[in-house]
């Protein structure tokens, strides 16, 4: 599904990764840890296009295809998606008419017309009950006054309508509390098939108790130094990043 083939990239002409490899296939959860610095959140930002980073070399394929010269959002038409961080606040912009514009935007991409109104609906009211959303907290303007926790819900709402082929999930533990953890994650669970594939980006092995990733990589100054399974986050987890470092640099 993704193959990332020898990327470098560049923000403000200070090189971030200096030489990513990394293959993620269908039906796979891919944790992506490292120090703060070391590229993580940079390597989820080109994949989904963003606009301030350079590729200065190597290739991003989606399905075999080269999509390097896409925008942003021709690449979430293709079905890639990304959670960030910090999620923009769009007051008089309900959660509900935003998923039914962002949807019909990637049908229209698609040649397709707009979804029907009552199917809309039939989609929203099954989704919000899997994920546990409040009824009313869809009529809200988008992230305005939302919590921690309830924009991140929210975004793992957003992953449920658009049914994306690769979800990045950009530091989603960020600021939540046990609880709000566990709905995302239980959501992320929900959502993972055979056809789809996650990547998560995280500091803290506690998330990766609620989303079991089948792959963990270490990223250290913008290279993938270390790969393993689950067992490798507990290791980062007891032994802290400063054993990775002694051995790249041994």
């Amino acid at each position: 599904m993704l193959e990332i083939k020898n990327l470098h990239a560049s923000v403000e002409d200070k090189n971030i990764l200096r030489g990513i490899d990394l293959t993620v296939k269908p039906g796979e959860i891919h944790a992506i840890m490292g120090p703060n610095g070391s590229g993580k959140s940079t390597l989820a930002a080109v994949i989904a296009g963003k606009e301030d980073y350079e590729v200065t070399d190597g290739k991003i394929l989606l399905d075999g295809e080269d999509i390097d010269e896409l925008s942003a959002e021709e690449r979430a038409h293709k079905g890639i998606f990304m959670s960030f961080q910090y999620p923009v606040e769009i007051p008089g912009v309900t959660v509900t008419n935003f998923m039914k514009t962002a949807i019909n935007e990637t049908r229209k991409a698609k040649g397709l017309n707009d979804m029907p109104a009552n199917e809309m609906l039939k989609k929203i009211r099954e989704k919000s009950e899997m994920l546990e959303i409040d009824r009313k907290f869809l009529s809200r303007s988008l992230n305005e006054g939302f919590s921690g926790g309830e924009k991140k819900r929210n975004e793992i709402f957003q992953m449920a309508m658009l049914e994306p082929k690769l979800a990045i999930l950009d530091e989603t533990d960020s600021g939540l509390d046990i609880d709000a953890l566990r709905i995302v994650a239980n959501g992320v669970n929900k959502l993972r098939n055979k056809d789809n594939a996650v990547v998560v980006i995280t500091h803290y092995q506690r998330l990766l108790d609620y989303i079991v990733p089948d792959f963990v990589h270490v990223i250290y100054e913008g290279r993938i130094v270390k790969s393993g399974n689950k067992e490798l986050a507990h290791e980062l987890e007891e032994k802290g990043y400063d054993w990775i470092k002694e051995e790249v640099n041994a």
